[in-house]
Formats: C-alpha cells, sequence, structure tokens
C-alpha cells in the first residue's frame, strides 16, 4: 500500500445552506441547513486519499482550543494520521463561514489563525523517506516550501494544490513535480485572464506537469508540450464545497499508485464529481469502488 503526506492548513467549516446567495448592500438571511465540518485542502485531500484506500498523514498546524480538538477527531474519525500535526498551545485554531445556495454554488469566508506560527523546525522531526508522494496546499507557503524542497531532494513525488492565496506562489510551482492550479490561482500567478496563455506562462516556471482545474467544465494540461483537455463528469450537483481539494487528494492518489497522468486526471474527476452530490465538503467523499462503479457506468 502506498503511503503519502498532505502538507497544509486544516480549518473548521461552518456551512450555511440558503436558497440564494445574499446581495450586496446587507441585511438579514435564513438558512434552510447547516453543518459543522472540517476543511482545508490539504486537510481534506488527506480524508480523500484516506476514504481511497491509501495511509495518509496529515502534517499542519492547529491550535490547542476546543475547534482543533474537533478537527482532529474528525479527521481520525476517517483513519487520517495526525500524530504529525503542530499543536499551539493558547492558540486558536483556523475557521470558515461558507455559504451554498441551492444551485450548488458557494462563497468561503476564512479566517487565518495569526497564532499559528510560520517556522517550520518542527518538521525537520518527521522522516519523509516513508512517503511515496508529499502534496502541499499553498495556506502555509513555508511548511510547503520546506516539504517540496526535502521530497524533490529525495526524489520523491509531489504534488501543489496552486490555489489562490495573497503571498506569490512562484516559488513552490518551481518546486513541484505536479503544479495542479485552480483558474483563480493560475490567473493570480500570471496576471493573464486567459487560460491557455496562463497554462504556457505557468509551464515555463514549472519543470513539472502543469494543470489548471475548471469546475465543472474539467481540467486541462500540457502534455509533450501539447495542451490537452478532459471536460469532466455531469452530475447533479448539491455542493460543491472542497470539490477542488477533493480532487487534488484523488489526482496524488492516483499519481502514487502510477496511474497515466491521462487516467489520474479522469479518476480526480470523477472523485470530484461524486464529491458534488452530497452536502458538506466530505460526506460525498466516495470510496475507491463507488469511483470505479461510476467510471464504468460513464464508460471511462
Amino acid at each position: 500500500m502506498v503511503k503519502l503526506a498532505c502538507v497544509g492548513i486544516a480549518v473548521q467549516d461552518r456551512i450555511y445552506y440558503l436558497d440564494k446567495m445574499p446581495h450586496s448592500g446587507g441585511g438579514k438571511f435564513v438558512a434552510h441547513n447547516y453543518k459543522e465540518v472540517g476543511g482545508g485542502p490539504a486537510a481534506t485531500a488527506a480524508v480523500t486519499i484516506a476514504k481511497l484506500g491509501a495511509e495518509v498523514d496529515f502534517i499542519g498546524r492547529l491550535g490547542d482550543d476546543n475547534i482543533g480538538s474537533a478537527i482532529i477527531s474528525e479527521l481520525n474519525s476517517y483513519q487520517v494520521d495526525t500524530s504529525k500535526i503542530k499543536v499551539y498551545e493558547a492558540a486558536k485554531s483556523s475557521q470558515s463561514a461558507i455559504f451554498v445556495d441551492n444551485n450548488g454554488e458557494r462563497v468561503i469566508v476564512n479566517y487565518p489563525s495569526p497564532d499559528l506560527l510560520n517556522c517550520t523546525d518542527w518538521l525537520e522531526e518527521i522522516d519523509f523517506t516513508q512517503y511515496d508522494l508529499v502534496l502541499c496546499d499553498v495556506r502555509w507557503h513555508e511548511g510547503a516550501e520546506y516539504c517540496l524542497r526535502k521530497a524533490k531532494n529525495l526524489g520523491i513525488s509531489t504534488v501543489l494544490d496552486a490555489d489562490i492565496t495573497p503571498q506569490s506562489i512562484v516559488s513552490l510551482v518551481k518546486l513541484a513535480e505536479h503544479a495542479v492550479f485552480s483558474a483563480p490561482g493560475l490567473e493570480k500567478m500570471t496576471n493573464e485572464k486567459d487560460m491557455n496563455c496562463a497554462l504556457t506562462m505557468a509551464k515555463k516556471i514549472c519543470a513539472g506537469t502543469v494543470y489548471v482545474t475548471k469546475g465543472s467544465e474539467g481540467c486541462d494540461w500540457i502534455k509533450d508540450n501539447s495542451q490537452t483537455s478532459f471536460k469532466g463528469f455531469k452530475v447533479e450537483v448539491v455542493d460543491t464545497t472542497g470539490a477542488g481539494d477533493v480532487f487534488h487528494g484523488a489526482f496524488a492518489f492516483a499519481i502514487a499508485n502510477n496511474y497515466s497522468i491521462d487516467k489520474a486526471i479522469i479518476f480526480a474527476n470523477a472523485v470530484a464529481a461524486l464529491k458534488c452530490t452530497a452536502e458538506g465538503g466530505r460526506d460525498g467523499i466516495p470510496d475507491l469502488q463507488q469511483v470505479e462503479k461510476f467510471m464504468l457506468r460513464m464508460n471511462r
């Protein structure tokens, strides 16, 4: 069995389900449902990997508050190893408020706790030779850079969840074997709205393979110096929360299991599509058998 590490942030998501998104200009709105679940790009990717049947460690930072305890408890319930989490004393953990409308689209307001230090010295205690692949998100820049560089030096495959962040992610993209961008993340890094041009620009920065996920429209990537696309799967969307994080986790699982890039993209799209058929960021994440049945039904 392969073993992966997911490095980055874990948050507590408070999800409010509305008939439609609040309009600008203030007002009061009533939610018709509410969930409180764990979230965060790397943490949700780790849950995805565990549900697909691989061993996975989550490496990140939390506070010693009730939120941090709840996050750890939930990760453990999914069989994610949490022994390599750094818990800071008298610190708040990160959290998000998420609004989801009847079309499954969402707006996220994240509070990244300032109590969680950016230092990486404690990462030196982790034996990275145990991993077949390391996935990093960009929300803990210093941790991602340390782990991507460490993995590269050891010859371990890496996946970067290249989403939008206030900092420049160029240094991280340079280190990644697989840089999988969100459309907003790619546009911000390249300052280019045309995704075809932006992907070409990203390829000049990344020595590995570059990709851009486009939600229900699938994924584009550059293979053998030419751009390739997969249009994705059509499903009945209930909630898109965490879909990108699930895609990254499924893609990392596939690469660690030696899937070809084409097969890994189709597989990750299938896992993310199935996730969108249920409420919450994690409830709809399928296991490997469910994914294989879905892909067989879709003739993929």
